[in-house]
């Protein structure tokens, strides 16, 4: 059923200060969603859902990074959490480990947003997509997480290889996961697709050779990014100790559809505690949405909005 979402509006820059800062105003806004519980396989409102991830540890929300609808209701997410009385924990892909302090600095009024975004390497559209989540977390002096590896790291992971982790310089090693495995499973078909699929039988063997490698090459970027996200959000659990809450990671989809990714080394690393994973899938048409089997397996809510 198509509900009502909060959305938070962006709040002015702030100056630098030790004073608790100062309340952000929100704005009602109406975005248009359906959303699904693939368990009971039927269509459920956003309230139900929300009454459920409050009682989850973790909730690992995958975005289409590109839908300005999905990061309106990313935003109410948050909301209707707060609203329930859950201590919250905001983890975001979007910032990288080396950007913490700097995070940090600017939650706790110590450094001004100019400051905290020349040394942050923000996103390009954070200020309309991420921002308002930021500038919750900062009202409500909730925790929040640089997740993800540097991208000049998976980079060089990128181009040559696992060696590369090797050749990390001292300072940069508590920027990348401690335990990193990259298995040739299903989330490695899945990554080969994305990449556009494995050589032609027709292409010549120093071609196809050539392409595998490059495909090793990512792939062991994308395990890097995985483990290193699902070790910051086991990490800031583990810094929960007498105040247990739920720890919301917002991630693009593919590293979380289908329990996979991000979603799997977060599990692996917190065995029993329960992990819900949210799909945002923007749609053309809410009133015809089909739910197919490959669908139901992605995660436990899949979010349809107008894209």
């Amino acid at each position: 059923m198509v509900v009502l979402a909060a959305v938070l509006a962006q709040a002015p820059a702030q100056t630098a200060t030790t004073s608790p800062p100062p309340r952000v105003e929100t704005a009602a806004a109406y975005v248009p969603q359906r959303v699904f519980d693939t368990r009971k396989k039927a269509f459920t409102d956003f309230e139900a859902m929300l009454a459920d991830l409050a009682r989850a540890d973790v909730v690992l929300v995958g975005e289409q990074h590109d839908d300005p609808n999905t990061h309106r209701l990313e935003a109410a997410v948050l909301q209707g959490l707060l609203r329930r009385g859950t201590s919250l924990t905001l983890s975001l892909e979007m910032f990288e480990r080396d950007a913490q302090a700097p995070l940090d600095g600017y939650l706790a009024g110590t450094m001004t947003e100019d400051e905290f975004l020349k040394a942050s390497r923000p996103w390009p559209r954070y200020a309309s997509d991420y921002r308002p989540m930021v500038e919750m977390a900062r009202m409500h002096r909730w925790p929040v997480v640089a997740a993800n590896v540097p991208r000049r790291l998976a980079s060089d992971v990128s181009k040559s290889g696992k060696d590369a982790l090797d050749r990390l310089p001292a300072e940069d090693q508590a920027f990348v996961s401690r335990d990193l495995q990259c298995p040739r499973d299903g989330y490695f078909d899945r990554f080969v697709g994305q990449m556009g699929g494995h050589p032609g039988a027709g292409t010549d063997q120093k071609a196809q050779d050539d392409q595998r490698a490059t495909v090793e090459r990512y792939y062991w970027a994308q395990c890097l990014k995985d483990e290193t996200m699902a070790e910051s959000i086991a990490g800031a659990f583990e810094k929960q100790n007498a105040r247990p809450g739920t720890i919301v990671h917002y991630t693009g989809a593919f590293h979380s559809d289908f329990g996979q990714g991000t979603a799997e080394r977060v599990r692996r690393r917190l065995p029993g505690r329960r992990v819900a994973i949210v799909s945002m899938m923007p749609t053309g048409d809410l009133d015809r949405i089909d739910v197919d089997d490959e669908d139901l397996k992605r995660g436990d809510y899949l979010v349809f909005t107008i894209k």
